[in-house]
Parts: structure tokens; sequence; C-alpha cells
């Protein structure tokens, strides 16, 4: 006999809330069956939440999760899967070395106006 959650079991488990599954429902990104108003869960399932809670954590869309999602289910199946998500880490750690890049720069330039802004108040004789 195959082993089931609860929507209640996983929300615990991964710290989300129940609408949360259900938007992922919804998204079309977890398939869980239906007995009744009751939602049942399979490891499947619960291995996909665990991985489209990982891919939001490093900053994925549920575009890109599901696009991830799709292209194991087709051939070349995983290892598509797996190049895939490679190039979006790639993307991913791009656009977070400009991120922090322009937070140095912004940073340098508060720098800049902080020193300026000293060095005038020096220069009339305003002591901070």
């Amino acid at each position: 006999m195959e082993k089931y959650y609860t929507i209640t079991e996983l929300t615990r488990e991964f710290g989300v809330s129940t609408r949360t599954l259900r938007f992922y429902e919804d998204e079309g990104l977890i398939h869980p069956e239906r007995r009744g108003r009751t939602r049942l869960y399979r490891p499947a399932d619960r291995h996909l939440l665990q991985e489209i809670l990982r891919g939001r954590r490093i900053g994925l869309t549920l575009a890109e999760i599901g696009e991830i999602i799709q292209v194991y289910k087709e051939p070349p199946g995983e290892v598509g899967q797996l190049n895939l998500v490679l190039k979006r880490v790639g993307e991913k750690r791009e656009e977070l070395r400009q991120k922090r890049k322009d937070i140095e720069d912004t940073l340098a330039e508060l720098d800049n106006v902080e020193e300026a802004c000293l060095t005038r108040l020096a220069e009339i004789g305003v002591g901070t």
C-alpha cells in the first residue's frame, strides 16, 4: 500500500500554508489525489514540493520551476532536467553577482557623498 501524506502533514513538515499547497496545485506543479474534498499527496508529490521550495529559495520563478518539472517528464528526461537546472543556477548566480556589484557601487557612492558632506561641514565651521 502506497504511503499518502495529508495537507496538514506537508504544511507542518515544510512550514508552508495550506494556501501555498493549493496554489502550487492550481499552477499545475503538484497533483494530489482527491478523495471527496480531501487531498492526498503521494511521495512523488512530497518530493516535488521539496524541489519547488528549493527552487523558490534560490530565486527561481514558478514558471522556471514548472519548466524544469516538465522537462523531466519528456525526453531526454532527467538529463535534460539536470542540464536545465545547471543553466538556471548559472543565470541566478550571475544575477546575484550583478546585484552584489550594484550594491557595492551604491555603498561606495554613499561613502563619497558622506565624505563630501563632512568635508563641507568642516569647511564652513560646523562640527558634527
